[in-house]
């Protein structure tokens, strides 16, 4: 233990700053109903992104005539903007793919045959997974649905007792 002796001189004079303790358990610093701006927003302020927005509505179609020439004119900047807003970027488009898959297998046997097709090379590894990942969820589905059936077996025979 330090005394007061002990402390250097500038914490001689320090007296930590009393801050109500929070009413939420864990929450340090912060009393619900208590503002650090207690009168508010002024009236009458408007959003900076609503006034940056009805800037470029004033001159938006002036700024895209701009950019439209200076990409004519050889601007790779300018043309890669008027590109990216002119056309969507590319998704990956999957096709349709058929292989042997018996859909009232096992779960592990539907997997195994998709992993068969990859190897096979009638299906593309990106499109296994993908199939792999539904057989998954599927998975997950199903042991939803037996742990409720289960459940409410049991309900059934506890209420079958009382």
């Amino acid at each position: 233990m330090t005394t007061e002796a002990d402390e250097p001189d500038w914490l001689k004079n320090y007296k930590p700053e009393m801050h109500p303790p929070s009413a939420i358990p864990g929450k340090k610093g912060f009393t619900p109903g208590l503002s650090g701006n207690p009168n508010g927003r002024p009236k009458g302020t408007r959003n900076k992104k609503t006034l940056a927005l009805q800037e470029f509505e004033k001159e938006g179609s002036e700024i895209a005539k701009r950019v439209v020439e200076a990409a004519l004119a050889g601007d790779m900047q300018a043309a890669n903007i008027a590109l990216q807003r002119i056309s969507p970027p590319l998704k990956a488009r999957c096709e349709k793919v058929q292989f042997a898959l018996d859909p009232d297998g096992p779960l592990t046997t539907q997997a195994q045959q998709v992993i068969a097709a990859v190897a096979d090379g009638k299906v593309d590894p990106d499109t296994g997974k993908i199939l792999i990942d539904c057989i998954g969820a599927l998975a997950g589905i199903k042991g939803t649905d037996e742990l409720e059936a289960r459940l409410n077996q049991l309900e059934l025979q506890m209420t079958k007792r009382n």
